[in-house]
């Protein structure tokens, strides 16, 4: 028990990605049981209400036009096919000529998806799945350059701003003031909470303009204008507010253009936004995986602290260090057993001494090996100190642009 007390914490750091996974899985679990009963607390009451009146309407209206419920029903299961075909009471655009099918395919391989048109062909439906795997798929990599540039451009705007802000402290000697910039700031990157900042802000003033638009234009109040870019900018998509769907508007063109302008700028400005907030989310996912290592940790290192002095090697003492130690050629942590011995004073064999100098040889020929192939390794495991190594789509792009997820840091 007490060994595998001691190897808990070297197999928490081996497993820190599943545990990062699993962590947020059961997080997300509970975010959604939590969203659940929030949205029913807070919308059932209201969707009874609905069908209560709705009940009443109907029988009120079977009474007074003597119309059965049954033949009712079938009329309104008739309407409601003709509503998912596009036919509304009220004149509408159409949905299949040329602006209308732009209009529609921009939805798709935005993944916007509103609902409000859909293919009722089976060619049309069969020629959507391959339109939208393709299209979607040069979204989504349309989404990560523009979120790849709009952190470079900020990097270098803000390190400019940082820069100025530092020429004109006075701190800087005369030497160099006039020549900071070949001096300056060579590792800096801008923070996470920075960036998260400035995205936000960017979404929330384009949500702000695109409101202002859209209220005089299609007729809905401020906040149901500011929910809908939401929905459309983040990719939800519900389709309970539509907008550019009236058959005639004043200045259609320019709407329009405007209306394109606007949503292309905030699924961007939105997508690199969410980007950024998972960077602040994986933090947080660090912090809590650390604090429940540093939980089990403090069994552990009174396990380890008591083996070490029941199994430290002495003269004459063979074999203890296969036992309960790691290999000679295994590839562990940084502070081995050994050096620990021979930093508190402890003598080690001869046989430990000539494998510690043939691991260490070993070692140095890989890392003189990789730096010659252009990827060298870290030994120790640097390049996942901060778990923000590797990544791909996303994450990938953002690896070492910011501070938070930079190895340097």
């Amino acid at each position: 028990p007490l060994l595998m007390l001691g190897c808990c914490c070297r197999s928490l750091h081996l497993n820190e990605d599943n545990g990062r996974f699993a962590l947020l899985a059961l997080l997300i679990v509970l975010y959604l049981l939590c969203g659940a009963a929030v949205f029913s607390a807070i919308e059932r009451p209201s969707e009874l209400r609905a069908h209560g009146r709705w009940n009443g309407t109907l029988l009120n209206f079977s009474e007074t036009f003597n119309i059965s419920l049954r033949d009712l029903n079938s009329f309104l299961r008739e309407y409601e096919a003709a509503i998912a075909a596009g036919i509304r009471a009220d004149a509408l655009r159409p949905r299949w000529d040329f602006t209308g099918a732009f209009y529609f395919v921009g939805t798709v391989v935005s993944t916007i998806g509103f609902g409000m048109t859909t293919p009722v062909t089976v060619s049309g439906k069969v020629f959507l799945i391959f339109y939208g795997l393709l299209g979607c798929a040069a979204t989504i990599l349309f989404f990560n350059l523009f979120l790849e540039r709009i952190i470079t451009l900020l990097a270098v705007v803000m390190k400019a701003v940082r820069e100025r802000r530092i020429r004109n402290s006075g701190l800087l000697p005369p030497g160099i003031r006039h020549d900071f910039s070949a001096y300056s700031l060579p590792g800096w990157k801008p923070s996470v909470y920075h960036v998260m900042l400035i995205l936000g802000l960017s979404a929330i003033t384009i949500s702000c303009c695109a409101s202002a638009m859209y209220s005089p234009v299609e007729g809905w109040a401020y906040l149901d204008s500011l929910y809908f870019c939401f929905v459309t900018f983040s990719t939800i998509g519900f389709g309970d507010f539509v907008s550019s769907q009236s058959a005639v508007y004043e200045y259609q063109s320019l709407y329009r253009v405007a209306n394109f302008l606007f949503m292309l700028m905030g699924v961007c400005c939105i997508y690199s936004l969410f980007n950024v907030i998972s960077i602040v989310i994986k933090q947080v996912l660090n912090w809590m995986l650390e604090k429940m290592s540093c939980l089990f940790c403090q069994r552990c290192n009174k396990a380890s602290a008591l083996l070490g002095r029941r199994n430290a090697i002495r003269p004459g003492s063979k074999g203890r260090h296969g036992r309960f130690g790691p290999p000679p050629d295994s590839d562990g942590p940084c502070d081995s057993d050994n050096e620990g011995r021979r930093l508190s004073g402890e003598m080690i064999s001869m046989k430990d001494l000539a494998a510690s100098n043939k691991v260490s040889l070993a070692i140095m020929q890989k890392q003189l090996s990789e730096s010659a192939n252009g990827y060298p390794r870290t030994v120790c495991g640097s390049s996942r100190q901060n778990g923000f190594s590797g990544g791909v789509g996303a994450l990938g792009i953002m690896n070492n642009r910011l501070a938070e997820t930079s190895n340097s840091r």
